[in-house]
């Protein structure tokens, strides 16, 4: 009996109905790309450009006499400004002072014999023969003298002593060394695309690094004729006031050089993308079917939060500038309104 009921509730387990696995839901379509675009325009944009330089002294002036000798004098130290013509130091006098009796003693010979020419008490020969002595001596007493003691040809700054007073000077390193600094120059290398651009006489504004928040004003004062063939750089000299002897030789600076304005199709920063791994810029161009189409453009300058076009986009093209990241060209966008 048990093996009977066992058998019934078998064929009515064989009998019910199996249950059917639902069909797998079909993929959701994906979304359109929601995108915020802007329309490229044209305007004036500044054409200035920023170039690194160092700040030199515009004279550099080594202090030595012509012939060694024992420094006797010396009047100033690093750092001291002196002015044009100032006695820096001074050498052994023995040379100046036997130079000195020997041209007085010529010059009252000349004076004597100039009397008696003039009474024709000596011949015209003799006259012009003491005459040209005196000339000798006087020239070798102004040589002495200049190399005797030392002036500064310059109103600037001692920048290096490299002796001390006994020294002997031995014609090897300069006694002083004097920088002019009022005013300072720059050798600014520009760029050869800018040759025709630059004129002597433009004002050009520059910063230095050590000197934060102001701002200097100088003149391009002479521009170089040959370019470097490694930088594709000309030199611009600038030349800079500097009354306040704020700048100093050796300093870093940025100089702004102005090449005025041009109406060029500009575009926010955020439109434009850079291609990883090369220089290519590219923006997405929104087309009349609701596509978009990534194109190659080339930049010019960029300014705020803005580029130059210089090619590569028209005025009054629609320009994607937000959700363009995963996009390709082709792609169906939405504008978001």
């Amino acid at each position: 009996m048990i093996v009977s009921a066992l058998c019934a509730l078998v064929c009515a387990a064989c009998g019910q109905k199996k249950t059917e696995t639902p069909a797998a839901v079909p993929a959701a379509a994906a979304a359109t790309p929601v995108v915020t675009v802007t329309s490229a325009v044209r305007q004036q944009v500044p054409q200035d450009a920023v170039y690194s330089a160092t700040v030199m002294a515009n004279v550099v002036n080594n202090i030595a006499p012509q012939n060694g000798g024992r420094i006797q004098k010396l009047n100033v130290e690093v750092g001291d400004f002196v002015s044009a013509g100032q006695v820096l130091a001074e050498m052994d006098r023995v040379q100046l002072d036997q130079a000195t009796l020997q041209l007085k003693n010529t010059e009252t010979e000349l004076a004597r014999l100039k009397e008696l020419f003039s009474e024709g008490g000596v011949s015209q020969s003799d006259y012009e023969s003491i005459e040209l002595s005196y000339n000798v001596a006087r020239s070798s007493y102004d040589n002495l003298l200049e190399n005797t003691v030392l002036r500064a040809p310059v109103s600037g700054v001692v920048s290096a002593r490299n002796y001390d007073r006994g020294d002997m000077y031995t014609m090897g390193q300069p006694i002083y060394t004097v920088q002019q600094i009022t005013p300072v120059k720059l050798l600014v290398p520009i760029s050869e695309t800018d040759y025709t651009r630059v004129r002597r006489g433009d004002k050009v504004s520059l910063t230095a690094d050590a000197l934060p928040g102001k701002t200097y004003t100088g003149t391009i004062v002479r521009l170089y004729p040959t370019m470097d063939a490694a930088t594709h750089t000309f030199s611009a000299e600038v030349r800079v006031p500097n009354s306040g002897r704020e700048l100093r030789p050796g300093m870093y600076a940025r100089v702004t050089v102005d090449f005025g304005a041009r109406e060029s199709v500009v575009l926010p920063d955020a439109a434009v993308l850079k291609q990883q791994g090369s220089g290519q810029r590219n923006v997405f161009v929104l087309k009349s079917d609701g596509t978009v189409e990534l194109r190659n453009v080339t930049v010019g300058r960029h300014f705020g939060s803005t580029y130059e076009i210089a090619s590569g986009i028209e005025a009054g093209e629609q320009v994607l500038t937000g959700g363009h990241s995963n996009l390709k060209s082709g792609d169906k966008v939405e504008v978001k309104r």
